[in-house]
This record gives structure tokens, sequence and C-alpha cells, in this order.
């Protein structure tokens, strides 16, 4: 890059800024910031942690998405312009100036909402980028939108790609996740791995499966839900390779619940595990009910399902729902290391000694996971009726992602 262009990108940077690289621009598409009713509000803490994933990036993203940054940060911490404007020949800060001029009223709330979504953006286009440069040796599974799935080194890899929704589940994602474990159970791999795209493993199901029901559809709705969460769950009680999760972020709901029915849970220090079912009017599955207390003993079981708890990382492993943790900025190249060598032990051996431990368990996790769904379904009955007598849903937003609730 020109010394007098790299002038120019220091300059635009606030300190905030100052940790990005100066490598090859990242080629990203068009950014449209815009902000809906349904979208979620951000917290201070989102907030924060979208400036210092900012500086983790490794490719520059370019210096007109760095004036949105600044303009937007600026917005943000001060709200609208204040301060006079430049005169012509001070083209760095009268750059600086018109961009957070052009933003006007723009409450402070909204500005955070769209640095944070910019932000996310940018990371989930080099998450992107850095699949698509994959080893060629790599194989990437075809006929998946919200999931990504490929093959390298004996290993089938299976991907949760919703990062601008945190990974959250939709019904689109759940068939899909079956499919990818249909496929990886019948494929050439030793074992499998669940993981998940950009900073979340996964926030638990979509707010949007429980959306858009029409009047008189709400008992088919849950029935149709239970089969597919019951044929979902089924399909990791009946997986016969090792199957392992390696949670790179935080974790709610029924992708901590299946954690039960991993083999192997490897998880970053920056990973938590919520599953805030009472919270929400609802209950227990994945097997958890049954599988929680046998891990970790009945209180510790009750405190997570009965009583919201959230565990950090260190507190899961303590308590054996987590294999090892991993410091989070070695996370990724420890863990596939590891995972790599056990991708070599002989297949059919790993397969049958997981189908010896599995055996004496398996008609009794296909019944909890049949009663839970049942239980499931008559929560959700309930909670649509608590909505019509109400006239309106009742949305709570808990840390980690949006969410519906009844009482």
């Amino acid at each position: 890059m020109a010394a007098s262009g790299l002038t120019f990108a220091r300059s635009l940077c606030s300190r905030r800024l100052c940790g990005l690289r100066r490598v090859q621009a990242l080629c990203i598409p068009a950014i449209h910031l815009h902000t809906t009713a349904a979208t979620m509000q951000v917290s201070q803490q989102d907030f924060e942690k979208a400036q210092e994933q900012l500086k983790l990036l490794k490719k520059d993203p370019g210096n007109e998405v760095k004036l949105k940054l600044y303009a937007l940060f600026k917005q943000a911490t001060e709200g609208p312009c204040n301060s006079p404007k430049p005169g012509m020949l001070d083209f760095v800060k009268k750059a600086k100036w018109d961009a957070w001029n052009s933003l006007g009223n723009l409450s402070q709330d909204n500005a955070k909402q769209k640095y944070t979504e910019l932000v996310s953006s940018l990371v989930s286009a080099e998450s992107s980028s850095q699949v698509k440069d994959a080893a060629p040796e790599e194989s990437r599974h075809d006929g998946y939108e919200t999931i990504i799935v490929t093959t390298k080194n004996n290993i089938t890899k299976i991907m949760f790609n919703r990062p601008e929704r945190k990974n959250a589940i939709s019904h689109k994602m759940y068939r899909e996740i079956i499919k990818a474990l249909e496929e990886a159970a019948k494929d050439d791999s030793t074992i499998a791995v669940i993981t998940g795209n950009g900073e979340y493993y996964c926030s638990g199901n979509d707010l949007n499966n429980f959306t858009n029901v029409q009047a008189g559809e709400t008992e088919k709705m849950a029935k149709d839900g239970a089969v597919l969460l019951k044929e979902f769950v089924a399909h990791f009680i009946d997986f016969p390779k090792p199957l392992i999760a390696v949670v790179n972020g935080p974790a709610i709901g029924i992708s901590v619940t299946l954690l039960g029915l991993c083999d192997i849970v490897y998880a970053s220090d920056a990973a938590t595990f919520h599953a805030p079912f009472s919270q929400l009017g609802q209950s227990p599955e994945g097997c958890s009910s049954y599988l929680f207390p046998k891990i970790m003993g009945l209180a510790k079981a009750n405190e997570m399902l009965l009583f919201n708890k959230k565990l950090t990382a260190a507190e899961a492993c303590a308590q054996g729902l987590v294999t090892e943790v991993f410091p989070d900025r070695t996370f990724q190249k420890e863990v596939w290391a590891r995972l790599k060598a056990y991708a070599s032990l002989p297949k059919k051996s790993l397969a049958v000694s997981k189908q010896l431990l599995r055996a004496m368990e398996k008609e009794k996790l296909h019944a909890v996971n049949n009663q839970e769904c049942e239980v499931l379904k008559e929560r959700i009955l309930a909670y649509f009726q608590w909505m019509s007598d109400l006239s309106h849903p009742k949305i709570t937003v808990i840390q980690h992602g949006w969410v519906l609730s009844a009482k």
C-alpha cells in the first residue's frame, strides 16, 4: 500500500480502530445499515465486544467502511456531530466530519446498533472468505443454506452458519442438520464435528419459529414442531460415529441440551452455557432431563434446568458437561490438531466402541426424547393460549438472543 494511503488510513482510525492490520483490502458486498422493529437492541456489553472484535480483523476493510465505523462510534458515544466543520484543505478531518455529520439526529442507541451490525458483517465476510480459501483437499457438500458441511482429514464438519442471527436454529436449519447427520453417518469420515461460525456457537431457537402463526393453526404448529424436534434429537441419539462438539462461543437452549448426546465437548474459555427454560415458560429437551442429572448430579442439573443458571466454560467442565476448556486465542489450533489425530484412528473400531457405550442407553434415550417433546408441545400451546388472552406476545430479551416467553 502506498505511503499516502497508509497515512490516510491511519488518520481515519480512532484509538478503537487502530488494531486493524494493514494488509490487502478485503472485498465485501455493499453494506446496508438499517433497523427494523424486529431488530434486537444491543447492550453496552455488545457494543464494547464489537469494538474488541474489530481489533481482531485480519484484513483492512477499506477507508469507506472505516469512515462509517468512525462516524457511528462518535454518534454512539457523543451523540450528533457537535464539532466545527474543518477547512476544505484539511481533507482527512473533513472526511471524518462529513461522515459523522451525515448521521444527523440518529440516536445513540441506534448508532450502537448499526455499529455492532457493521462489525458483525465484517467478521462474517472475513469468516466466509476463510471458508472459501480452504485447502483443496477440503470437500464442501452442496445443498445447504444455513449450515456449512465439509469433509477433510477424515472429519466431517457441520458448522452452524447464521452468524448474523447468532446461529439461531430456524426450522430450515433443523432439517439441514438432520440431512447433514444422515450423510455424515454414511460417508467415509471417521468422526463428525459440530461447531459455529462467528462469535456464537448457537443462540438456540430462532424467534421466527414462533411468529406469524395464523389463528386456528397453533395446534398444528405445536404438533409439527414437536415432531421435528423429536426427529432432530433422535438423529443425535442414533448417530453411529464419534460426535464432537467444538463450542466456540456462547451456547443457549437446544444447543446446550444436545451436548449430553455428544461424545466429547471441547469449549473455548469464551463460551457460556445457558438453558433458561423456566424463565421462558418452556421445558427441557435434548434428553437433558435425563442426562444432565447423570452427568453433573441432580442438584447442579436443577440449578441449570429449573433455575436458569448460566455456566462459564470452566464451571461446565468442572460439572462434567464439557470435556476440556482451551484459551480462546489458541482454541481452534489446539482443538483441530487433536481432532485430526483422533480421525486417524481405526474407523470401525471407534464406531463399534461407541455403539457398545451407547447401546444400553439408546432405548431409554428415545423414550425420554418422546416424553420431552410431548411436554414441550403442551408448553407451546400454553404459550399461544396466553398470547391470545393478552392480544399481543410478550417478548423477553435474554443476554445472548431473542426468545419468546410465557408465564
